[in-house]
This record gives C-alpha cells, sequence and structure tokens, in this order.
C-alpha cells in the first residue's frame, strides 16, 4: 500500500499545470507510470488525486453495489462526476483540469497535502482555513476515530 507523506505549497501556472514538490515525485515514482485520477472530494472543496492502482481498488469496491438501488446509483453517479485521468508530463507537472480547478476554487496558490494513499489538492486560503476550524475539536476528533478503548496496542500516542 502507498503511503505518502508530506504538505507542499505550490503555484499553478497559467495552463494549470503544477509543478510536483521533488520529495513528492519521488513517492509517487513506483506509481507515476500508471497515471493517475483526479476527482471533487466528498466531504471538502478540494480535489483528490488517486494513483491508478488505488484509483482500481476503489472502483472494484464500488462495483459491488447493487445498481438497481438508487442510493447505491446516485452515490456513484455523484461520487464519479467529474472523474478524470491526468498524467504526469515529463517536466513533473500535472494539469488539473479547469472543471475542477472551479469546484475548488484553485486560482494560482495551492497546497498539495497527502492523505495516506492519496493526494488532496487545495486552494491555499481554503486549505488553511479548513486546518484552522479543524483545530478546536482536533483533540475530540482524534479521541473518537482512535481512542478505542479496546484497541490499546495500536500504537499510537
Amino acid at each position: 500500500m502507498l503511503n505518502l507523506i508530506g504538505t507542499y505549497e505550490c503555484k499553478a501556472d497559467v495552463k494549470g499545470r503544477v509543478m510536483v514538490p521533488a520529495a513528492l515525485k519521488k513517492q509517487l515514482a513506483p506509481v507515476a507510470t500508471s497515471g493517475f485520477v483526479i476527482k471533487r472530494a466528498v466531504f471538502q472543496s478540494c480535489l483528490e488525486l488517486y494513483p491508478m492502482e488505488e484509483w482500481q481498488l476503489l472502483m472494484e469496491k464500488m462495483s459491488k453495489l447493487n445498481r438497481f438501488n438508487r442510493k447505491n446509483n446516485d452515490f456513484i453517479r455523484r461520487f464519479t462526476a467529474g472523474v478524470k485521468t491526468v498524467e504526469m508530463d515529463s517536466a513533473g507537472r500535472l494539469l488539473i483540469p479547469k472543471d475542477l480547478s472551479s469546484f475548488a476554487g484553485i486560482e494560482k496558490e495551492l497546497v498539495i497535502s497527502s492523505a495516506i494513499n492519496i493526494v488532496e489538492i487545495w486552494d491555499k486560503n481554503k486549505y488553511e482555513q479548513a486546518i484552522n476550524e479543524a483545530a478546536s475539536d482536533f483533540a475530540d476528533l482524534a479521541e473518537d476515530v482512535m481512542g478505542d478503548e479496546s484497541d490499546a496496542n495500536n500504537g499510537i500516542s
């Protein structure tokens, strides 16, 4: 499983291309030749960049949903709305499609942030706002998500 690390501030050029930071590019090197899928995030106004292998695993899971269940069908449609494939060019840049840039409010300054096996791409101001808003209740969230007493040997402190 891919385990990406890092948060990077970048700039998009006038065509919407973003130079992938060298440290992240190195981490993505084993999966870069297969390409990536970029899509709207579900919970935030940012974009998610999936290495193709990670996307295929997710699609395998989603393909098991019964399409004759209206909620499943609606979920699949909304989840895959605006999905595009992208590749890193020979200069190490990613082209962010205009419609997805508009969705995320990305103009020039952006943040690329690792999220375990995918990468989030944010407008810089929206990223800072989301982090600041979450800071006040992060301790409670951490306890709710990771503080299960039955899992006392999880090694996270």
